[in-house]
């Protein structure tokens, strides 16, 4: 599958190295053609990766992950056209922190909207999931680093059929069915994306990212 990952941070060159090693033909879209990262995890991937402004890679992929900085992933997928975006999934790992007052930072907006409602608001015509925004990139791709990958991931976001294949995603990523949780609609995204100043706080007693939550009744 032709895979777009918007982000040429930690959280994009993790994902979009996993989804090379999957054997998906994977482009890394940034503003510019010539982002030194993006040209790096090409390099990296010499011959079965590409990168390109976000317009390039939105016509590239049938599925888009945004791995962008959450606040701003609204003007990342506005820059990749909406005629590039139309029909397709977009994987929202986002999350809006505002590091503008320093760390910790702070969630904007809070319980009251989301960044995956706001992107489907803005396109309409997209499948917007919300999904692996509550942990550390490195669990995202490789969940039996821990707890023999017993433990919870979530999905949020409006289309039946997009949520499906998500999760399908995640399988291979070998998240196991059982621990999928389908939370509902994309409003459901406000309650993972408030998970994160609880995360960011548990990290920084621990000073260690690996960890998660998993629920038991």
């Amino acid at each position: 599958m032709n895979i777009a990952v918007f982000g040429t941070g930690t959280v994009g060159n993790t994902i979009g190295s996993k989804l090379i090693e999957l054997g998906h033909k994977v482009m890394m879209g940034s503003r510019t053609a010539s982002n030194e990262k993006a040209q790096a995890f090409v390099t990296k991937h010499m011959g079965k990766a590409s990168s390109g402004t976000f317009e390039n890679a939105a016509a590239f992929g049938e599925i888009i992950f945004n791995c962008t900085s959450g606040l701003g992933s609204i003007e990342a997928l506005q820059l990749a056209g909406e005629s590039n975006l139309n029909g397709k999934i977009i994987i929202d790992i986002a999350n809006p922190l505002d590091f503008s007052k320093g760390m910790p930072p702070s969630l904007s907006p809070v319980n009251t909207n989301s960044l995956g409602e706001e992107i489907q608001k803005t396109f309409p015509s997209t499948k917007v999931v919300k999904a692996l925004n509550t942990m550390w990139c490195g669990l995202m791709v490789n969940p039996a680093m821990i707890n023999a990958a017993d433990h919870s991931t979530f999905i949020s976001g409006d289309d039946a059929d997009a949520k499906r294949k998500v999760k399908e995603i995640l399988q291979s990523f070998s998240w196991l069915e059982k621990n999928i949780l389908d939370l509902g609609d994309i409003t459901t995204a406000r309650g993972t994306e408030m998970y994160l100043p609880l995360w960011l706080r548990i990290y920084g007693a621990t000073k260690n990212g690996a960890f998660n939550i998993k629920i038991v009744s």
